[in-house]
C-alpha cells in the first residue's frame, strides 16, 4: 500500500492494491476518519485530502463534529437486545441467523464506518461487493441479499431509537425492483403418484432393521400431502393433537389437528385420505433398535409387548430427510423442470396446489394451511391453469346487424324510399 503524508504527519494518503481511487485519513476527536477522494491523480487526491482535513478542523473548533457511533457497535447493541426482546417469540436458529450475516458479511464492510456515512449509495456498492466476490461462482440469490439488506435496516433502526442516527435510509434497490415470480417446488399428481409409489416400495423392500424407517417416511409423504402442514409443525406434532372426527358437512372421516410451529397455535382439517396413514402410525411399535445383523442372530425372541406410542409422544419422532432425500434422488424427483430442489416442504406446495386444482375456495385454504391469501395468489395460483376459467375468457360478443341508409328515387316514383 502506498502512503503520503501531508500537514506535519495529521493527514494520510494513501492507495490499495485493489483500487484505483486515492483514500484519505486523520485521526481527530478521539477516532480515525477517513474518506476516499475518487481521484486517481495523486495531485488531485493530496487537494481533496487537505480542504477535507482543513474543514473537519473547522467543524472541531465549532463544537459541530461529534463523535458517531459506528455500524459495529451499533451491531452490537442490536444483537444485546433482540436476543432478549424477542425470547419465546423467535426461535434461536433465527436469531443465529442474524449474528451470522453479521459476522461473515456487514461487519468487515460496514463495521468501522460512522452511522451517517451508511447511505443507499454505500449499501449498493454493498451489493454489487457481495456479487462481485462470491466464492461459490455464482452470485447470491435474491432472497439472501434481501434478508443482509433486512438486518442492516434492523441495526439502523437500533440506532434510531438510541438518537444515534436521525432517520432511516431508503435501502430499495436501485434495478430489478420488481423480481420474477416463480412457483414454488411441488409435485404435480403424476409426480405424487411416483413419489408415494416410491417409499411403498422401499417400505417393503427395506430389511427388518430398516423398515421401521422406511414405513414412516411412506406416511410421513401422505400425511404432509394430505394435510398441508409445515415441516417444523409435523416435527412438534403430538398424538394428543390429532383427533380423528366425522365431518359434519361430508360425512367422511378427517383428521383434527392442533398445530403449533411459525405461527403459534392453529388447526386444521385434512383431507379424508390424511386418515389411514394416521392410523398406521398408531398402530405401529415405538421403535426399537435392532443391533448388528450377529447379535439378532445369536439373541432369543423377544416375549415382551410392543409398545405402543402414547398420547404424548411425537408423531414423526426422529428425523427422515437423509432417507427421504433417497427416494426423491432414485425416482429422479430431486429436481423440478425448474431446476428448483424439492424438499419436504414440497409435500405442503402440492396440498395447495391439489386443492386449487380441485377447486376449494381460496380464502378456506389459507385459513387451513394458517397463512394469508396473498401468498397463495403470489407463489400457487398463478401457474394452476385450473384458475383460469375459459367460459370467461373466451368471451364472443354478438355483432350488431349493419342498419343501411335509405335509397332516394325520383319524384315520379310512386314510393319515395325503398328500404335496401
Amino acid at each position: 500500500m502506498i502512503t503520503h503524508e501531508l500537514m506535519g504527519g495529521k493527514l494520510h494518503v494513501y492507495k490499495r492494491e485493489n483500487s484505483n481511487y486515492w483514500q484519505c485519513s486523520t485521526y481527530l476527536k478521539g477516532r480515525n476518519r477517513r474518506i476516499s477522494t475518487k481521484e486517481e491523480s495523486l495531485a488531485h487526491a493530496k487537494q481533496f485530502a487537505e480542504d477535507w482535513y482543513l474543514e473537519l478542523r473547522g467543524k472541531s473548533r465549532a463544537g459541530l463534529l461529534i463523535n458517531e457511533k459506528t455500524f459495529r457497535q451499533a451491531a452490537e447493541q442490536f444483537q444485546k437486545e433482540y436476543e432478549v426482546i424477542t425470547e419465546g417469540q423467535r426461535s434461536p436458529r433465527w436469531i443465529e441467523g442474524y449474528a451470522i450475516r453479521l459476522r461473515l458479511h456487514l461487519l468487515p464492510f460496514f463495521g468501522d464506518l460512522a452511522l451517517s456515512r451508511i447511505t443507499p449509495g454505500k449499501v449498493q456498492e454493498y451489493r454489487v461487493h457481495r456479487i462481485s466476490t462470491s466464492t461459490t461462482g455464482k452470485a447470491p440469490a435474491r432472497s439472501t441479499i434481501h434478508d443482509e439488506i433486512v438486518t442492516i435496516r434492523q441495526v439502523l433502526k437500533t440506532a434510531i431509537r438510541h438518537e444515534w442516527l436521525a432517520h432511516l435510509p431508503d435501502f430499495s434497490p436501485a434495478y430489478k425492483t420488481s423480481g420474477k415470480v416463480v412457483h414454488r417446488p411441488w409435485f404435480s399428481p403424476d409426480e405424487y403418484k411416483q413419489l408415494y409409489g416410491a417409499t411403498r416400495a422401499h417400505a417393503k423392500a427395506s430389511q427388518i432393521h430398516h423398515r421401521w424407517r422406511a414405513e414412516q417416511v411412506h406416511d410421513y409423504v401422505l400425511f404432509l400431502a394430505n394435510t398441508g402442514l409445515r415441516p417444523d409443525e409435523a416435527k412438534n406434532l403430538q398424538h394428543r393433537d390429532v383427533t380423528i372426527v366425522e365431518d359434519a358437512h361430508s360425512g367422511e372421516r378427517i383428521l383434527e389437528i392442533e398445530v403449533r410451529g411459525k405461527r403459534g397455535i392453529g388447526y386444521c382439517k385434512s383431507t379424508p385420505m390424511a386418515v389411514s396413514p394416521y392410523e398406521r402410525l398408531l398402530a405401529r411399535p415405538k421403535y426399537t433398535k435392532q443391533g448388528k445383523a450377529r447379535a439378532r442372530a445369536k439373541a432369543p425372541p423377544s416375549t415382551e409387548a410392543p409398545q405402543l406410542p402414547k398420547p404424548t409422544d411425537h408423531v414423526f419422532p426422529g428425523n427422515h430427510i437423509k432417507l427421504f432425500n433417497g427416494v426423491l434422488d432414485r425416482s429422479e424427483l430431486k429436481l423440478d423442470r425448474d431446476g428448483n430442489r424439492r424438499t419436504a416442504y414440497s409435500l405442503r406446495h402440492t396440498y395447495i396446489c391439489m386443492r386449487l386444482m380441485e377447486g376449494a375456495d381460496i380464502y378456506q385454504i389459507a385459513k387451513n394451511c394458517r397463512t394469508s391469501v396473498e401468498m397463495i395468489e403470489r407463489f400457487y395460483a398463478a401457474h394452476i391453469k385450473n384458475r383460469l376459467d375459459a367460459a370467461a375468457i373466451n368471451v364472443v360478443r354478438a355483432k350488431p346487424k349493419v342498419r343501411r341508409k335509405p335509397v332516394v328515387r325520383p319524384k315520379d316514383d310512386t314510393e319515395l324510399y325503398e328500404q335496401a
